[in-house]
């Protein structure tokens, strides 16, 4: 699934999301047991909210917006440099939605003046601020000793081009490349490949474990909880994943698949934030 197809993906669960919305709206009201007086009474004062702090007219104008999009929060939109069109995130997708809530659009956002893509500049730093939520002590990382590149790599135990990559951990290591593994187990979970990621997570040695299961070797570790495979698969479908091994590279862009070290290293060379 590319980007573009992803949007369209995006903004039509945000339709969905809005008709299941309404629906729910237009639903007969449930019954309810009448409360006395004084029981009501001192409920209501103690649920009485607190005063709101006062509204930016920014915060004030994205709150307009918000309330005809059923399930949006302000926090979600920002406005675009075109008026009148607002931008909505979900994870790291976006869509675009007139002022009144009625009209929205998937697709990338250029400023004709110098060609920037607006929208991927966008994407970029979504991602990054998703990835900042997990720390490295969640993730299986393979770091050489001088770090020139950091890639975060979502990864399947069982995905042929996953274990491609792994093969050549060393080689990526050696041409300065640290990288990160979070699970994205594609099959989602109750499956062979979820509770291969689980076992590796619960292992001693979780960087030994994950490459012996990217060789097929059978795990006997048990599964642990808390373990983080659910949230991780979770930020992989937010940032927009749609394959593995998915690759998030400094800038924040997603690369699309396996490329071998040298190849790597010559998309991070030239990989920069663009906006």
């Amino acid at each position: 699934m590319n980007t573009r197809t992803s949007l369209r993906w995006c903004l039509a669960a945000l339709l969905s999301g809005v008709a299941l919305t309404l629906r729910a709206a237009s639903a007969p009201p449930l019954t309810t047991t009448p409360v006395p007086a004084a029981t009501s009474a001192a409920a209501t004062a103690s649920t009485t909210p607190a005063v709101a702090a006062p509204q930016t007219p920014l915060e004030a104008e994205l709150a307009a917006v918000a309330a005809h999009v059923p399930g949006a929060k302000v926090a979600d939109l920002r406005t675009t440099p075109i008026p009148g069109i607002y931008e909505f995130r979900q994870g790291a997708e976006l869509v675009y939605l007139t002022a009144d809530g009625r009209y929205g659009f998937a697709g990338d956002l250029y400023r004709l003046a110098d060609r920037n893509n607006l929208s991927d500049a966008r994407r970029r730093e979504l991602r990054l601020d998703l990835l900042r939520s997990v720390p490295e002590a969640s993730m299986v990382v393979f770091a050489p000793a001088t770090t020139k590149y950091t890639i975060t790599v979502f990864t399947d135990v069982d995905c042929a081009y996953c274990r491609e990559l792994h093969k050549q951990i060393a080689e990526y290591n050696r041409l300065g490349v640290k990288v990160r593994y979070l699970f994205f187990p594609r099959s989602g979970p109750n499956t062979s490949s979820w509770s291969k990621a689980e076992q590796v997570w619960c292992s001693a040695d979780r960087r030994e474990a994950l490459t012996e299961a990217k060789k097929g070797v059978a795990l006997t570790a048990a599964v642990c909880n808390p373990n983080p495979i659910a949230e991780q698969y979770a930020l992989g479908r937010a940032i927009g994943l749609t394959g593995t091994p998915g690759i998030v590279t400094e800038s924040g862009e997603l690369l699309p698949g396996y490329s071998p070290p040298d190849e790597l290293v010559q998309e991070l060379l030239q990989d920069k934030p663009r906006g």
